[in-house]
């Protein structure tokens, strides 16, 4: 993998070749207690005649001990937004390339067993928009708040080929950034699109406590005007879609409809009974259509927090999703959409982490899946929910069963896949 930094005030340009295996065979041992980690990023760095762009990394240490450590940086945090030094959106620009197609060797970690691309984990820029060169680390805890929606512009990435993925930000609050990432792949010379996800990250002290403030964003010309009036949008539709959840009022009056009609379509025609329903043909009841799993988090998966990796669940969350879609559709179904991944609730080390998907709606060769995560500890039995996730994945097949709701329970989640899909249709 090459990284590329892009900043609006140095032309430097440093490209480090991350071939795991190789650079920890070229690196020089480790002494005076450093890695050997750090020792070769302390030597890319001083081959950059721009200076360092990375700070060298230290020795493993004791995890409670860093976080004791990051006590000390809240006096380095902003007392207001006004206090910190606007910045544009070439200042978080990155670039990362994959290259699978110029380096063979490297396909096998990043393929699946249909030999096609894994998703990788998102790349994160809100840290570079945050940086302070004055300060010898950063104050902020910046975590991941909500994946706003991810589309894909292409159904197969081929294995190989090279990838690139850019990234940058694109709107900012008080404490909260948007940030978006495009991934494309060279194709006959050069890259096309294939995917393009906006995140929502938030800023939080060294405690990851409390709200913290961040740099305003300054656009600069009529592109970067236009993303951040979108990111605005993007803002007040987000407020919207939780005012107007199910959880919270009841449906509209046409998705009353909908619902009404659906109950008399089960209604068995030889009885008078409510009570008395009859599966419509081509469907499955939706009670039907559920895959669980379970993991066990390890320490291996945590993050600076001592609490589980967001990537981690996403990953999971995402993989049983596809798994069930696989399983009701009869196919390998292809992603087209993957949206509204809330964070709720961070996860410890140890937790018995619950994952439940459901098909809830389903239309054409379209299927809505709804996965839903749940976190039991290991001593008190009692549970919390983390992220919830929304994908909508198409099989090649002409159509798929017709998805059926029972309860109003089930009703409301076949209204609430109607909604996610129509979104990510654009209807």
């Amino acid at each position: 993998m090459t990284i590329t930094r892009k900043s609006e005030h140095s032309h430097a340009t440093l490209r480090v070749n991350v071939e795991i295996i190789r650079i920890l065979k070229r690196a020089p041992p480790a002494r005076g207690g450093t890695s050997v980690w750090g020792h070769l990023i302390h030597r890319v760095c001083s081959q950059s005649s721009n200076g360092p762009l990375f700070v060298p990394l230290p020795a493993p240490r004791d995890h409670k001990q860093a976080l004791e450590e990051r006590l000390s940086l809240s006096s380095m945090l902003a007392r207001s937004q006004g206090d910190l030094p606007p910045r544009s959106m070439k200042d978080s620009s990155h670039e990362v390339h994959l290259p699978l197609g110029s380096q063979p060797h490297i396909r096998e970690k990043y393929l699946t067993h249909h030999n096609t691309v894994r998703y990788p984990h998102r790349l994160l820029i809100s840290y570079s928009h945050t940086h302070n060169p004055a300060l010898p680390r950063s104050p902020l805890s910046i975590v991941t708040a909500l994946v706003d929606k991810i589309d894909m512009r292409q159904h197969t990435i081929y294995p190989d080929r090279d990838i690139k993925f850019t990234g940058h930000v694109t709107w900012v609050g008080k404490t909260s950034i948007e940030a978006k990432m495009y991934m494309s792949q060279l194709h006959e010379g050069a890259y096309s699109p294939v995917l393009e996800a906006t995140f929502v990250m938030v800023a939080r002290d060294p405690e990851n406590k409390r709200a913290a403030y961040v740099n305003p964003l300054k656009p600069e010309g009529a592109e970067e005007e236009r993303l951040f009036q979108q990111g605005e949008v993007n803002k007040t539709r987000r407020v919207e879609l939780s005012t107007a959840s199910l959880l919270k009022v009841a449906p509209t009056a046409e998705e009353r409809k909908v619902v009404h009609s659906q109950f008399l379509s089960t209604l068995d025609p030889q009885t008078v009974s409510f009570r008395s329903r009859v599966l419509p043909p081509k469907s499955v009841w939706m009670e039907d259509a559920k895959v669980k799993g379970l993991e066990i988090c390890h320490p291996q998966e945590r993050n600076i927090f001592n609490r589980i990796f967001g990537g981690f669940l996403m990953r999971k969350a995402y993989e049983l999703g596809w798994a069930n879609a696989c399983s009701y559709g009869g196919c390998r179904p292809n992603l087209v959409a993957v949206d509204d991944i809330l964070f709720q609730k961070p996860v410890e080390i140890g937790s018995l982490l619950l994952l439940s998907s459901q098909v809830c709606y389903t239309e054409g060769n379209f299927i809505q899946v709804r996965v839903h995560t749940e976190v039991a500890g290991p001593s008190d039995g009692g549970s919390t929910t983390p992220p919830t996730c929304s994908t909508s994945p198409s099989c090649r097949t002409t159509t798929v069963p017709m998805i059926v709701p029972q309860s109003y329970g089930e009703s409301m989640l076949y209204l609430d896949g109607k909604r996610h899909f129509s979104q990510a249709a654009g209807i």
